[in-house]
C-alpha cells in the first residue's frame, strides 16, 4: 500500500483536487505540490476565492444559471427579454458555452440533466415544472440538448409536453462541423447533416 507523502492536511487537498473533473490523483498530487510552492501567490488567493464564492454563490430561480445573484445577469438584463427565444440547456457548462460563443442576447433555461431511466432520472428530477410554466413568455424555444439517446429522449419528451402551448419548438442543428472533413466524420453525422441541409 502506498504511504502518504506528507501530513494529513496535505493528503486531504489531494484527494478533494483528485475529485475534479479532469484530474486524477497524479494530477492533483501536481496541483498540490504547484500550490504549496507558490503558497503566498496561489494558495492563500484561492483558499480567499473559495471562502467568497461559498458565501456568495447563488443559483438563478428563474433559469438555474449559477451567479451571484437571484436572477442572475443574463435574467435580469431586459436587453435578452426582447429576442422572444429560450434557450433549453441540460447544464450550465453548456449555457456558459452558449454565452462565449455570442449567440446574442437570449434567455436560457437549465434542465439540470436528462431523463435517464436506467440512472433513475425521471421528470420529476429536472428542472421541468418551471420550464413549462415559462414557455408562454417566449416565441420559440430551443432545444440545445446533446445528442445522445437520453439528450434525444428528453427532447421529445419537452416537445410532447409543449405541442398545446402554440410556442415554436426548434432544436439545434446536427451534422458536418466546420472545419470538419467529410472522411472523418461517422455514417450518423453524415446521415444527418444531409437530412438537414440547407440552401447555399
Amino acid at each position: 500500500m502506498a504511504q502518504a507523502s506528507g501530513g494529513p492536511e496535505i493528503e486531504q487537498l489531494i484527494q478533494l483536487l483528485s475529485r475534479l473533473p479532469g484530474l486524477g490523483p497524479r494530477s492533483g498530487r501536481r496541483a498540490v505540490l504547484h500550490l504549496i510552492k507558490k503558497k503566498e501567490q496561489l494558495m492563500i488567493p484561492l483558499s480567499a476565492a473559495l471562502d467568497r464564492a461559498v458565501e456568495a454563490v447563488r443559483v438563478c430561480a428563474s433559469c438555474g444559471n449559477i451567479d451571484t445573484a437571484s436572477p442572475c445577469g443574463i435574467c435580469s438584463d431586459p436587453r435578452r427579454a426582447e429576442s422572444g427565444m429560450l434557450i433549453v440547456v441540460e447544464d450550465v457548462a453548456d449555457l456558459w458555452a452558449l454565452e462565449r460563443a455570442g449567440v446574442g442576447a437570449v434567455r436560457y433555461h437549465v434542465l439540470g440533466g436528462v431523463l435517464s431511466p436506467l440512472d433513475g432520472v425521471g421528470p420529476d428530477d429536472l428542472n421541468l415544472g418551471s420550464l413549462l410554466d415559462r414557455a408562454g413568455e417566449y416565441a420559440e424555444i430551443v432545444l440545445a440538448i446533446n445528442a445522445t439517446v437520453e439528450g434525444q429522449t428528453t427532447a421529445h419528451y419537452i416537445t410532447d409536453r409543449l405541442a398545446d402551448s402554440g410556442v415554436k419548438v426548434t432544436r439545434l442543428a446536427h451534422g458536418v462541423p466546420v472545419g470538419g472533413e467529410l472522411d472523418y466524420l461517422d455514417e450518423g453525422t453524415l446521415s444527418q447533416a444531409l437530412k438537414a441541409r440547407t440552401s447555399f
